[in-house]
């Protein structure tokens, strides 16, 4: 399949779950076009799978609808119980992102010495519309950024934000679904205050090396006997 086909159809696909999780939120097109900063016939357009967003637009879009981001990545089940996100200037954020993403793509690039030439040559995507993305002047739809990091060896998912607020709540859900994952004996022994120093316990163990773990257990079993 050649890439026009893939971005083809990852486009659709996109629409489709960025309807789902809009429906999910009970939220109108007027809502998340505006927390996106595109207008309405713009975002109606993503779900329609006719254009696709950047992933700048896709960070503020799960924090504008409380969601895990891997929701456009998969099958996950979109929380009815998510915590309330503080007040952000959204617009500021997404062309701070766009910019960051750009630089990155560019090092990316210049990492696997590649040039913006040979890149256009690979992907399809013109050299002119490959420098505006780098230089953060156009946002990059998530099906060309697959494209572009999948010719450098790389993903999408390395490019998430991680230490801006949209990244910290994005790890903040991730924990929350790694702990819901858990067995429900544990997830409750783990809610209880009481049981902090046992955690604390084994998080500390699990730092050691396995010679000092066997020193302790022998100390331990010396103890016991």
């Amino acid at each position: 399949m050649d890439t026009r086909s893939q971005i083809t159809i990852r486009t659709k696909k996109l629409g489709v779950l960025i309807r789902d999780a809009r429906l999910a939120s009970r939220k109108t097109l007027q809502e998340c076009a505006e927390a996106v900063g595109v207008t309405k016939g713009i975002f109606k357009s993503y779900e329609e799978g006719r254009r696709s967003p950047s992933l700048p637009e896709l960070e503020v879009l799960v924090y504008f609808l409380k969601l895990p981001i891997n929701h456009f990545w998969g099958n996950e089940a979109i929380s009815d119980d998510q915590p309330s996100t503080a007040p952000l200037d959204l617009p500021r954020l997404l062309l701070v992102r766009q910019r960051m993403i750009g630089a990155l793509l560019r090092q990316t690039r210049e990492k696997v010495n590649k040039s913006v030439r040979e890149l256009s040559q690979e992907t399809g995507i013109t050299s002119s519309r490959l420098k505006a993305f780098e230089l953060g002047e156009r946002p990059i739809p998530v099906p060309d950024l697959e494209i572009l990091l999948g010719a450098l060896d790389s993903r999408v998912d390395e490019l998430f934000d991680q230490s801006g607020p949209v990244g910290q709540w994005m790890s903040d859900q991730k924990a929350i679904h790694d702990f819901l994952k858990l067995p429900s004996d544990l997830r409750a022994f783990a809610s209880q205050p009481v049981n902090i120093p046992y955690l604390e316990l084994a998080r500390k163990l699990s730092s050691m090396s396995t010679d000092r773990l066997r020193s302790v257990a022998e100390g331990l079993l010396d103890i016991t006997f």
